[in-house]
């Protein structure tokens, strides 16, 4: 089993906690990362690029001069292709990036991520959060408190609402649910904050 301290809201220590070491203890597997996070970014592109084609140009109704006679090339429209102002051949149009890895390589790649914060010394596992009103500069300070002073991810049970308004004003923290934690989100932080009680429900949906 791999432990790692626990902390109480105002950064003292309240003892170790043990971790799921299939989850939390694995060898990272830096390429199935690399697939999981160009997989996200991909997946997060709105795809609405667009060129208008000859048929979607305006004007070019009339042929610009007659078929023969003229010694000039044949012309059908000025909107044609080769032409100034014309349409465009072969350019990108509305499309879905979106697509979908394996779903043991996805849990793969997030166990990989989680342990790897293991590894740095960048797991800050809090017994609770509990506040009686949800202000930002309380939150501000418990974070001080445990020395996390760059980006954040903070994984927060569904039902602490305080704990959630009152960090989701500071800059640097990300709020999510322990269903919504993702493999970009971890590496794009520095610290993963997350409470005793989110931590068992990551490790139940990964186990």
């Amino acid at each position: 089993m791999t432990s790692v301290s626990l902390y109480k809201q105002d950064g003292t220590k309240n003892g170790d906690v043990e971790l799921n070491a299939d989850i939390f203890g694995i060898t990272p597997n830096d390429n199935v990362i690399f697939e999981a996070v160009v997989m996200q970014r991909a997946s997060m592109r709105q795809g609405t690029h667009a060129v208008k084609n000859r048929s979607a140009v305006r004007g070019g109704g009339k042929k610009p001069w007659r078929q023969k006679g003229t010694g000039r090339a044949r012309q059908g429209s000025i909107r044609s292709p080769q032409w100034r102002g014309g349409g465009i051949v072969f350019g990108p149009t509305p499309r879905s990036y979106a697509y979908k890895l394996p779903k043991k390589m996805r849990r793969l790649a997030l166990k990989s991520v989680l342990s790897q914060k293991v590894l740095d010394d960048s797991l800050v596992v809090v017994d609770d959060y509990s506040f009686d009103q949800p202000k930002t500069k309380a939150f501000a300070q418990s974070l001080d408190g445990l020395k996390v002073t760059t980006k954040a991810l903070l994984v927060l049970e569904d039902d602490n609402v305080n704990a959630a308004r009152a960090a989701r004003n500071l800059k640097n923290v990300k709020i999510v649910s322990p269903a919504g934690v993702n493999v970009l989100d971890v590496v794009n932080s520095d610290k993963l904050v997350i409470t005793q009680k989110a931590l068992s429900q990551v490790e139940e949906a990964l186990a």
